[in-house]
């Protein structure tokens, strides 16, 4: 475990400096995690301990902690201390190319992993069968997953398939786009809507961030090349770890 002596200076403590003791406990750690003397997953002192060693209460040390948790600097495990925040990758994704996310994080040079949360069948919301175009009776297969890239949480993807083409969602182990590819199913084309959103606490714990922070909602409708839509797709990404970049080009006659 790193010394106490290598995170905090005793000295920014007891000068005359009027910043609050808290705000210049949590700016010393702060120094610590980026300057590297504090590793991604590594433990800090336990708060009784830099408290005692500092010469303050616990409840001051706590504040600071709490600011850089608040931040994602640090986490909190529950019986196990904080510890520094393994920081996301930063993904840079192209707008002009219909992809899946594997395919991304491989050409990134990530390992793309999820965690699946539901694989069902079932009868369509109102929604969906608005989307697919669905008569009384058709039902829906239901992929729901949290998407991985080198082991840390990135987006939740809900994506929607009508039964007929997807009749088993069991059938899809790793990518979709393999299975519908497979069954010559593999959509041409996509519609596209972002909107910024907050998340609520569950899918905030799934990606370990705190409740309330800022997302990317996308949906997605895919299409076959004969127009039938063979995906909706509903998925929140971190928009700390996500950059959406769209090329634009100049037509004749735009110009004024």
């Amino acid at each position: 475990m790193t010394a106490l002596s290598e995170i905090f200076d005793q000295a920014r403590l007891n000068g005359d400096d009027p910043t609050p003791l808290y705000l210049r406990l949590q700016a010393m750690i702060q120094d610590a995690v980026t300057g590297g003397v504090l590793k991604p997953q590594q433990a800090l002192p336990a708060e009784r301990e830099i408290a005692t060693a500092l010469g303050v209460s616990r409840v001051t040390v706590r504040k600071a902690i709490s600011g850089l948790v608040d931040d994602g600097v640090l986490k909190q495990r529950r019986g196990s201390g904080t510890f520094v925040s393994k920081p996301p990758h930063h993904v840079e994704q192209r707008l002009s190319r219909l992809t899946s996310f594997s395919e991304d994080m491989v050409a990134r040079g990530l390992t793309p992993g999820f965690v699946w949360l539901e694989r069902s069948s079932g009868h369509p919301s109102t929604e969906e069968a608005m989307v697919f175009g669905l008569s009384t009776g058709e039902k829906v297969s239901r992929l729901h997953r949290l998407r991985l890239a080198d082991g840390v949480p990135m987006a939740i993807e809900l994506a929607v398939v009508p039964a007929r083409f997807l009749p088993d969602p069991a059938s899809v182990e790793l990518s979709l786009y393999k299975v519908l590819d497979a069954a010559n199913l593999l959509p041409t084309r996509a519609l596209q809507r972002f909107s910024a959103v907050n998340l609520e606490p569950l899918n905030a714990e799934r990606l370990g961030v705190e409740p309330g922070t800022a997302a990317l909602r996308i949906e997605r409708v895919s299409y076959l090349e004969d127009g039938s839509v063979v995906e909706f797709t509903r998925s929140f990404y971190r928009s700390d770890a996500y950059d959406f970049v769209a090329e634009l080009a100049m037509t004749s006659g735009d110009e004024e």
